[in-house]
């Protein structure tokens, strides 16, 4: 355990300030969500009172006190993520302003907290960089990569990364007001009991609010959570595509907002959990059965309409 003192130059919120003095101390990098983990665990003290706000304001001249257990801070589980490298078959579009890659399970979108990680934007990065450095053999500075939406670690598919600034804007509208549409696959469990109520070609659509409903410093898990206690509108429309293996069915997912865990939720209200996903009742699985399979867009420069698909491949037995 290590204590730090700190003597703000000027006002500032404590996040801030540990932002900018802590890992000069430490000697290393401490990420954001770290940050603020050790202000709410109550390792930071102001003027000899615990203060858990990370928004918290300092004054100048007020003694800032910093109790550090470096083992804990910096322990991470190590995620058992494949190694990958993107090749021209995973680029299933591709111009001068947007790439389109078919993105792998087991492998998370962009880097998190522990530094080494590799992810899928790391890899476009160093893809197009090998390439450009073919035409360019003296290129010092990566090419430009953007990050518009994300899919989660087991989530395998389509997803969509800008090369250029000049289109982030674009992109991330057609995100935000859903002129991008997703969708998705999903292999789901079904009991018998409830499988003459989901037959191959049936339609439903599922439509509550969501929020988080587990504890902090918990896995977090997502369900309904009434408007008024900070849930969310979500809304997806699901089509039953075929029965691929007994009590195993193929379902189409259509997100009509795009909010945490949506997909994974709404499947599970209607007791058929997403085949792998133990947080919401599934049966275990080398992964969480879910696949990105199409996204069409406006193209954010000529407004053309993009289609991109993606095939999903899963255990035919």
């Amino acid at each position: 355990m290590k204590t730090f003192s700190l003597s703000p130059k000027k006002s500032r919120s404590l996040n801030d300030l540990l932002r900018a003095e802590l890992p000069r101390l430490l000697g290393t990098a401490v990420s954001n969500s770290k940050l603020r983990r050790l202000i709410v665990a109550g390792s930071v003290s102001v003027d000899g009172r615990q203060v858990r706000i990370p928004s918290f304001t300092v004054h100048f001249g007020s003694s800032v006190t910093v109790l550090v257990d470096e083992e804990k801070l910096f322990f991470e589980k190590q995620p058992d993520d494949i190694a990958f490298e993107l090749t021209e078959k995973d680029i299933l579009f591709e111009d001068e302003s947007i790439i389109v890659v078919n993105k792998p399970a087991h492998f998370p979108t962009e880097a998190g907290m522990v530094a080494s990680r590799d992810n899928l934007h790391a890899a476009v990065v160093r893809f197009l960089f090998a390439r450009q450095k073919i035409e360019h053999p003296n290129a010092k500075n990566p090419p430009y990569v953007g990050i518009m939406h994300r899919l989660d670690r087991d989530t395998s598919g389509v997803i969509l990364f800008t090369k250029t600034r000049s289109v982030n804007a674009a992109c991330h509208d057609m995100f935000a007001h859903h002129t991008a549409r997703k969708v998705y696959e999903a292999i789901v469990c079904v009991q018998n009991s409830e499988r003459t109520q989901f037959p191959v070609g049936a339609s439903f659509t599922v439509d509550f609010p969501l929020g988080r409903i587990s504890p902090k410093g918990q896995a977090a898990k997502w369900g309904r959570v009434s408007e008024k206690n900070g849930g969310l509108p979500s809304r997806t429309e699901f089509t039953v595509l075929k029965e691929i293996a007994p009590n195993r069915l193929l379902v189409e997912c259509r997100p009509l907002t795009g909010r945490t865990h949506q997909i994974r939720v709404h499947l599970a209200s209607k007791q058929l959990p997403i085949l792998g996903d133990t947080l919401y009742g599934a049966l275990p699985y080398e992964r969480i059965m879910l696949h990105a399979k199409s996204l069409t867009f406006p193209h954010p420069v000529t407004a053309k309409k993009i289609c991109v698909e993606s095939e999903f491949v899963f255990p035919r037995s």
